[in-house]
């Protein structure tokens, strides 16, 4: 049985869109989470932020300690590890982009290719922030590749698969942007028209892949898409 971590109590931090946090894995080195949509994975600014991922899991595994984030409004897998050396050592599995990772959105229209990558380089929007734009002279090379898994005519929607091989600030949705198909449900960047058919932002964290920090075995995770 999996363990769930029930949603917050305290009335100054619950939100309507929050969840029970699902521990998909557990085991003295690494912990592999299921966020919800809406909730943060770290805490932000301000009284109101404070109410994240990695306090929740930590109410219950004091050593959990974050080695990267997702978009509050992404949900999916997360990956913790248990103390500052198995930290250490997946930090540094993500920063030589030994860690596998596969996202699944929906977005607007209908793409021309069945496949294909996106290499855009981003930089932060700093009057807009926290909005992320393309630029072709100062940005940090970005890739993303992406693959159709289907078409739906009725509401002009394509449901992708999304590889990303660098992992800049909202790299998923700008490039989805970018190339004219913005994820529904996005409100930051998609605008009215986007949000209109969805509550919430049509991402998901569906698939995970690294190496056990203290084992060096190879782990792969899967968590199916609510959507």
């Amino acid at each position: 049985m999996p363990h769930i971590i029930p949603s917050a109590t305290a009335t100054n931090f619950a939100k309507p869109q929050d969840a029970a946090i699902e521990i998909v894995h557990v085991d003295t080195a690494v912990l592999v989470a299921s966020k919800p949509a809406g909730l943060l994975s770290v805490p932000g600014r301000g009284e109101d932020k404070q109410d994240c991922l990695s306090r929740r899991v930590q109410a219950e595994f004091a050593d959990a300690l974050t080695v990267h984030r997702l978009d509050m409004h992404t949900s999916g897998l997360l990956l913790m590890a248990r103390g500052p050396e198995m930290q250490r050592r997946l930090s540094r599995q993500f920063a030589e982009r030994q860690v596998d990772k596969r996202y699944l959105a929906v977005v607007a229209g209908r793409l021309t290719l069945a496949s294909g990558e996106i290499d855009l380089p981003l930089l932060a929007d700093w009057p807009n922030r926290p909005r992320q734009k393309v630029d072709l002279v100062a940005g940090k090379r970005a890739l993303t590749r992406y693959q159709v898994l289907g078409y739906d005519s009725t509401t002009d929607t394509s449901r992708l698969a999304l590889i990303p091989e660098t992992g800049r600030t909202h790299q998923l949705r700008v490039h989805l942007l970018a190339l004219g198909h913005p994820i529904v449900g996005d409100a930051l960047y998609g605008g009215a028209a986007s949000t209109a058919h969805a509550r919430r932002l049509l991402l998901h964290a569906e698939e995970l892949a690294f190496a056990h920090p203290a084992s060096d075995e190879r782990l792969f995770f899967r968590s199916p898409a609510p959507f």
